[in-house]
């Protein structure tokens, strides 16, 4: 047993950093850990959909044919083989790109993290969808940014509104998820995105368009990028990550914009993480050469689509009556309301106790939080363990 002696208090913290505290979520998600309990919470893909096979022939291939450049320092940008491959991705679903564009992160979290660092001073403005990232804020917030909601409907952000409070606020960047938001799921049609560029390319303002789940659809179309738009090339910085397509383990994610903002991202992360793991990128890149990533999407997308329909089926016998939901077209969320007097968040430890693990909604705002909300992830259980979570939380709201 280690004996701690105490001779003095501890020496004093970032008080600001120290005040923000953590994560609500974080806490309820740590009760998830109990194998017991269903969680509906947490944002993960499904463990049994990840190719454990083809990743460790992939390590082990580069191990053999590239060991001593794997276990190396790299380069803080990332390995030219995987900025290529990204900048070849991203073109292919919409986004021209070139390797020099691309800035390779650990995780598109660290990201957030590097643009809230480089592009936000203290009390900069940031707009948002409200609801939004909880993440995104925390990243946003350790530069003590402010943030500012834009009006939204079924469609996303609503582009007059977001003329109105950029007139408004003078802010530094409008933060957007357009694709299968996150926590709403709502997606943003393409004439929408358009009238958004239209407003953003009249104004000084930084675009940061956060696109983790497009490559999660479950019918046939795609959504061109805002960030597409050439009007938006130097002042857009759009986030992407294998993280829900691959492994989230891998912690590969990018930031592809104008080369002098990348410059200044890259001496940033030098100072946090002096590089993202050269193992991982080498592995990422070998997998994407002897795998058809499209093609393996293929079932794992109509999966996740029988999941969601699951739980929209199951939830109309579960939530009370006169509820709402938004069914997505992709990505991972189902967004609830609930009637009055309902509270999301009053409810969750009834639902812990119960066996099962929601997020609330409140969780999520900026300002004027709606208590009646909540969110619920259909991916990461099957459709027998999702029916037994909603026989459970039906005892919660009868």
């Amino acid at each position: 047993m280690v004996t701690r002696a105490h001779h003095s208090p501890m020496p004093p913290l970032n008080a600001y950093v120290s005040s923000l505290g953590g994560s609500p979520i974080r806490t309820l998600l740590s009760l998830a850990q109990d194998p017991d309990i269903i969680s509906f919470g947490g944002g993960a893909p499904a463990s049994e959909a990840f190719d454990v096979e083809g990743i460790g022939k992939s390590y082990q291939r580069v191990l053999e044919e590239h060991g001593p450049r794997a276990l190396q320092y790299s380069s803080t940008e990332g390995e030219p083989e995987l900025r290529r491959a990204v900048a070849e991705r991203m073109t292919l679903n919409g986004l021209a790109t070139d390797a020099d564009d691309v800035l390779i992160t650990s995780g598109s979290q660290q990201g957030l993290g590097l643009i809230g660092q480089v592009v936000l001073d203290p009390d900069s403005i940031v707009l948002t969808e409200n609801p939004t990232f909880v993440s995104a804020l925390q990243a946003f917030a350790l530069s003590r940014a402010q943030f500012r909601p834009v009006d939204t409907d079924s469609g996303g952000l609503v582009p007059e509104a977001l003329e109105a409070a950029i007139l408004q606020y003078a802010p530094r960047a409008v933060y957007l998820i357009p694709t299968f938001q996150n926590p709403t799921g709502v997606t943003m049609p393409e004439s929408r995105r358009r009238e958004v560029a239209d407003v953003l390319a009249r104004y000084n303002v930084w675009l940061i368009e956060d696109d983790p789940y497009s490559e999660l659809r479950y019918d046939d179309w795609t959504m061109t990028p805002i960030s597409a738009d050439p009007r938006l090339t130097h002042k857009s910085l759009y986030l992407g990550t294998l993280s829900k397509v691959l492994a989230p383990g891998l912690r590969i994610g990018w930031v592809r914009g104008p080369q002098e903002a990348l410059e200044t991202l890259a001496t940033t992360k030098q100072g946090t993480s002096l590089q993202t793991s050269t193992i991982d990128q080498l592995a990422a890149v070998d997998w994407l050469d002897h795998n058809d990533l499209d093609a393996k999407l293929v079932p794992i997308r109509a999966e996740y689509r029988r999941r969601r329909d699951a739980m929209v089926e199951g939830l109309d016998s579960v939530l009370p009556a006169g509820y709402t939901l938004n069914t997505p077209m992709g990505g991972m969320f189902l967004w609830a309301t609930l009637p009055e007097p309902f509270d999301a968040s009053e409810s969750v430890m009834d639902a812990v106790k119960a066996g099962v693990v929601y997020i609330p909604g409140m969780q999520f705002y900026v300002a004027d939080p709606k208590p009646s909300t909540l969110r619920l992830s259909f991916v990461s259980n099957s459709v027998d363990v999702i029916a037994e979570g909603l026989k459970r939380l039906r005892t919660v709201f009868e």
